[in-house]
């Protein structure tokens, strides 16, 4: 896509302060998230505007501006207020952060996140599908063994997101089930209760934005790092999500989680379903959303293998050698269940036939 830049221009009618303090939002907070979410320049006197950007995106914000303009018209004496529901649907309508995506990986050009401590590149084709899955769906799921990349590039995403102002903050979490989720019991505060579930997730940070500023970010909340059990009741606005370690959540919890996701959020959940640590016989939230959600618009599945380990490559052999003892293991459970089954079901014939037997032989004895 060109990288030629236009300016555009267009004047509100009818003329109206209300209206365009309506538009503008508190502080012109409606506008920074129009110049954000596009990447234009957008400045204004009275109602005459002005838009500064590539020609698709500078076009995007001027048809979104005369929208949101008509959507300020008085109902009954009243100027309604434009919400940031409003906006997000007005550029989804657009389309135009479909074509930004589309344009930035098309013929064949390598996907990387740029981060102030390096480039990160993709190191398999399936990692390369996965960071666009994650630019270009809400919510996208990451499925496969340690080792693959999955929650690091979740991560890397999320920072790039956050760089690019794209987002206002980060918000990591899993499910905490080596306590049960009841970090109540546990002594300490929150970030003393929870640190050693998400040290993996602290760790990403750390590496891609060094130390000190995740401690600021931490500190003033644009970065959250909590339990699972601490979403419920939350709408997350404006932000990226990952919920790592997903296997481990109940179908309960994977559905509060999915439906807290709000507007211009996006949301990257992580999982291994053959490390579920559940108690028996409850199921998993991960394998129950791949059921469940596959034919879902704007929910994306990657699913990882052992080729995508990227660790010392000895770890690729070790999950190639489990992958095939639990493929084994099922197998040999499966025909043992049969087995037994089997035998259940010819003792049961023998029981019923030995019954007959008796019941017949007792008319008999009668008949006589």
């Amino acid at each position: 896509m060109s990288n030629k830049i236009v300016t555009l221009e267009i004047n509100l009618e009818p003329s109206d302060n209300r209206r365009l303090a309506s538009l503008c939002g508190p502080f012109d907070d409606n506008i920074k998230h129009l110049e954000r979410r596009l990447g234009v320049e957008i400045s204004y006197r009275g109602n005459f505007f002005t838009i500064v950007g590539k020609p698709h995106t500078s076009a995007a914000a001027l048809e979104i501006i005369k929208t949101l303009y008509v959507n300020t018209a008085p109902v009954r004496g009243n100027t309604p207020d434009i919400e940031p529901d409003e906006i997000h649907l007005a550029i989804k309508e657009t389309g135009v952060l479909e074509q930004n995506t589309e344009s930035e990986f098309e013929h064949g050009k390598e996907v990387f996140i740029k981060t102030k401590k390096g480039v990160i590149k993709p190191r398999t084709p399936n990692q390369g599908q996965y960071l666009m899955n994650m630019v270009t769906h809400d919510i996208s799921f990451g499925i496969g063994p340690a080792g693959t990349g999955k929650t690091y590039l979740a991560v890397a995403a999320a920072v790039d997101a956050l760089e690019r102002q794209e987002i206002r903050r980060i918000l990591l979490t899993r499910p905490a089930v080596e306590a049960g989720e009841k970090l109540g019991f546990l002594p300490g505060d929150l970030s003393q209760k929870v640190d050693p579930y998400l040290r993996p997730l602290y760790d990403a940070l750390f590496e891609m934005l060094g130390f000190e500023k995740v401690e600021k970010l931490i500190e003033r909340n644009v970065i959250e790092v909590a339990p699972l059990a601490y979403m419920r009741g939350r709408t997350l606005n404006d932000a990226f999500i990952i919920l790592d370690e997903s296997q481990n959540t109940t179908v309960e919890q994977m559905k509060m989680f999915l439906t807290r996701i709000g507007f211009n959020s996006r949301a990257v959940i992580t999982g291994d379903i053959t490390q579920i640590d559940l108690p028996r016989g409850a199921k998993s939230g991960l394998r129950h959303a791949i059921e469940v959600l596959s034919e879902v618009d704007d929910i994306s599945f990657n699913f990882f293998q052992a080729d995508d380990v990227v660790r010392h490559p000895v770890v690729a052999r070790i999950v190639n050698a489990y992958e095939k003892w639990e493929a084994q293991d099922q197998k040999e459970r499966k025909e043992f269940e049969k087995k037994r089954r089997e035998e259940r079901e010819a003792k049961l014939l023998e029981t019923a036939k030995a019954e007959l037997s008796k019941q017949v032989q007792a008319e008999v004895s009668e008949g006589k």
